[in-house]
């Protein structure tokens, strides 16, 4: 069932992305609920990544509309556009921190983007509160040389919590972890939703992790969305695409 629009807090629809001939995105439609966390499972190479970079505007879509709350990312200026970013933290795949500042001036380095006037104290609770909710506050001055793979994922998602954002859209945020980690950092973004109200959409071919935080799955198969509903009704599914999936 459809959710009323005032639960809604993005709405895509028939959106296309192309590079030269190769279609990656051929009419998506999809929409996010508030504080819910919405996987958009598919191969590598299925478009999911391209599909949350389109969302705030680091690939710009060929066709179809994408809004964030009432705003049309399509038509929106570039002064818009940052405002709406700051209601989105992206989580990336590398965790993207700086390899020569450390986990303080890469948190500090956030909240100076905002273009707002934090008093020093003020940034420094903020960074050690965000720091805390990921269960790394002793890693305050450490280089991201020093970090693990999973603690430098922590650190990309305090980063990211450090803004308060209301969405945030996570690009396979267990690759290249090892089982436990991976575990620890699904785990993450389910308290991350619950404590702070937040809606995520997750993107991922890692089942472990979907089974974990899936609250509904939107599968992407040749650029089209090939199936939505919740993980037991994909689970339940005998089609022999998904079933590979969740074998």
């Amino acid at each position: 069932m459809e959710e009323s629009n005032n639960k809604i807090v993005i709405s895509i629809e028939g959106l296309t992305k192309s590079f030269g001939d190769n279609t990656i995105l051929d009419g998506i439609t999809l929409h996010l609920n508030k504080e819910e966390n919405l996987v958009v499972l598919g191969k590598s190479g299925s478009g999911k990544s391209v599909l949350i970079k389109c969302i705030v505007g680091l690939l710009q879509h060929d066709t179809g509309s994408i809004k964030v709350g009432s705003h049309e990312i399509t038509d929106i200026s570039e002064e818009e556009l940052i405002k709406v970013r700051k209601k989105i933290g992206f989580l990336f795949q590398g965790a993207a921190l700086y390899d020569s500042m450390t986990v303080r001036e890469n948190l500090t380095f956030a909240l100076l983007r905002l273009k707002e006037k934090f008093t020093t104290d003020q940034v420094n609770e903020m960074i050690e509160e965000a720091l805390e909710n990921v269960g790394l506050p002793d890693s305050i001055d450490k280089m991201p040389s020093e970090l693990s793979g999973g603690m430098k994922k922590r650190i990309g998602l305090a980063r990211t919590l450090v803004v308060k954002p209301d969405i945030i859209l996570y690009d396979e945020p267990t690759t290249g972890l090892d089982p436990i980690t991976s575990d620890e950092i699904s785990h993450l973004i389910n308290d991350t939703r619950d404590k702070f109200k937040n809606a995520s959409i997750i993107i991922t071919h890692d089942i472990n992790c979907v089974k974990t935080v899936a609250d509904r799955i939107v599968m992407i198969k040749d650029g089209k969305v090939y199936k939505e509903g919740s993980l037991e009704e994909f689970t339940s599914e005998q089609d022999p695409y998904i079933k590979s999936f969740f074998k």
